[in-house]
């Protein structure tokens, strides 16, 4: 004969009650039948899914706001916006080469760094004047009109 020990008693009644909750559980929270409860009381819709629209980014300035030779330090962005030739607008980082002083101003056709009087050139960023050893990289702009916008 066999003895029951307490040990054994225990772990069936634990091994009935697991295969109780785990069957219980297994339609309680079935993918098949939140589909169909999804499915029943949802309305089929003949109306196509809305397409977000593409929203332009916010213009930095009207063309006309910079000067023919010149250009205006757009601060809150970092960048510079110069008209070389009429019409020709480039961009480019606000931030000076040398110690990354963000340049003040746009005068005789050069980009003004305050820190150390580094200066650069309007058409294409390189350096004019020293201490700054490297160029102001280019940003991308587009011209949509009047408006001048970071691309």
């Amino acid at each position: 004969m066999t003895e029951t020990t307490r040990r054994t008693v225990m772990l069936g009644a634990g091994g009935a009650g697991l295969a109780a909750v785990l069957t219980a559980c297994a339609s309680y929270g079935s993918p098949t039948a939140a589909a169909n409860e999804a499915s029943a009381t949802e309305e089929p819709s003949s109306a196509e899914p809305k397409k977000k629209a593409k929203k332009k980014p916010k213009a930095l300035a009207d063309t006309g706001d910079i000067q023919v030779g010149g250009g205006t330090v757009f601060k809150d962005q970092k960048v510079v916006v110069t008209q070389p030739t009429e019409g020709e607008f480039k961009a480019f980082t606000a931030v000076c080469t040398h110690a990354g002083c963000t340049v003040a101003s746009v005068s005789n056709g050069t980009i003004n760094c305050p820190c150390h009087g580094s200066k650069f050139k309007i058409e294409d960023g390189s350096v004019a004047d020293g201490p700054a050893g490297a160029p102001l990289a280019e940003k991308k702009i587009s011209v949509d009109g009047d408006k001048i916008r970071l691309a």
